[in-house]
């Protein structure tokens, strides 16, 4: 036999091995509890997705889903514990939006995104609101844009994070405005400020601000997302009545590190969509403000995360936001 069919057989061996053994981890796996980390402090909307899961999960695998906050850094500090985990299924990442934000807001990441991690699903959606102060004389979209561009720069929108900040450039860029940013620690600060009449005009999301809105504390002009919310199904996109085309959504979803082994991947999804589907957990979540988001493949959810940083780099670029160093 010569030494080259020899080797063939040989590589053959091992690459059927190598299958055999990464099929049966897939079998076996969770053997040990899983471990969520959520990049942001408990109680907002990644970290309630990722405790309304995991019940779901331990009945499904017989295994807890620890859920460990490390924030900080507007969620890199936790993402970039994920990057450099074992990708071994035993350390997951709940995402958001503002993490397909950082690439195109930061030089210098410890981290490639989304090219550091192995996509799983995206869970759910938090429409964003825009609102304004009861005192701005605006009630629709097409009036703020009117009043805004007899006064450029002098209107402003307070936002939490980087990601409501792209919300906000995005229809300055496409209405032709030009809203003052104003930054805030975080998203309920930021409508705080604005029922407060600190500032003029807020991009939040929805469980930050739909108590504000029953209320009358705040004045909701329309949501964010293509299609309008079951939270406040009577007030229409922002694309239906001034801006057409017009969408910004703080996506919630689920990540491992990259080289995660494709049957835990394909384990995970198939268990997180079944549980996303369950009715008691699409109640408890929109009874929070958050939306089940329509199912997606490992492969689909990937694609939607390099389309959604290649958009928010063109913001970027339009609205000449000064890239940082972390």
């Amino acid at each position: 036999m010569h030494v080259s069919t020899v080797l063939q057989i040989g590589s053959l061996f091992f690459v059927s091995a190598a299958a055999l053994t990464g099929s049966a981890f897939a079998q076996t796996y969770p053997a040990k509890p899983v471990r969520i980390i959520d990049g942001f402090a408990p109680g907002g909307s990644s970290d309630i997705v990722a405790r309304v899961m995991a019940p779901k999960f331990q009945e499904a695998f017989g295994q807890p889903l620890i859920v460990d906050n490390r924030a900080g850094a507007q969620g890199i500090i936790g993402a970039d514990a994920v990057a450099k985990a074992a990708p071994d299924g035993y350390t997951l990442f709940v995402m958001t939006g503002t993490h397909t934000v950082h690439p195109v807001t930061y030089r210098n990441m410890p981290y490639q995104f989304p090219q550091a991690f192995a996509p799983i699903t995206l869970t759910s959606t938090i429409s964003q609101v825009l609102a304004v102060h009861p005192s701005v004389p605006v009630r629709t979209v097409k009036e703020l844009i009117a009043l805004a561009k007899t006064k450029p720069g002098r209107l402003n929108f307070g936002a939490g994070g980087t990601g409501p900040q792209m919300t906000g450039e995005l229809f300055n860029s496409m209405a032709g405005t030009k809203i003052t940013f104003v930054g805030y620690k975080g998203g309920a600060p930021a409508v705080l400020a604005t029922v407060m009449g600190e500032v003029d005009v807020t991009f939040a999301t929805m469980p930050t601000a739909v108590a504000y809105v029953r209320a009358g504390r705040l004045r909701a002009l329309g949501v964010c997302t293509s299609k309008r919310s079951v939270v406040l199904p009577n007030l229409p996109t922002v694309a239906e009545v001034g801006v057409p085309g017009y969408e910004s959504t703080n996506s919630v979803g689920i990540l491992a590190p990259a080289g995660t082994p494709r049957d835990i991947v394909a384990k995970l999804h198939q268990e997180i969509t079944r549980i996303l589907a369950m009715p008691d957990v699409r109640e408890r979540l929109l009874v929070a403000g958050i939306e089940p988001a329509p199912q997606m493949t490992p492969e689909q959810f990937a694609d939607y995360l390099r389309n959604e940083v290649v958009k928010w780099g063109k913001v970027v670029k339009a609205a000449n936001i000064q890239v940082q160093t972390f």
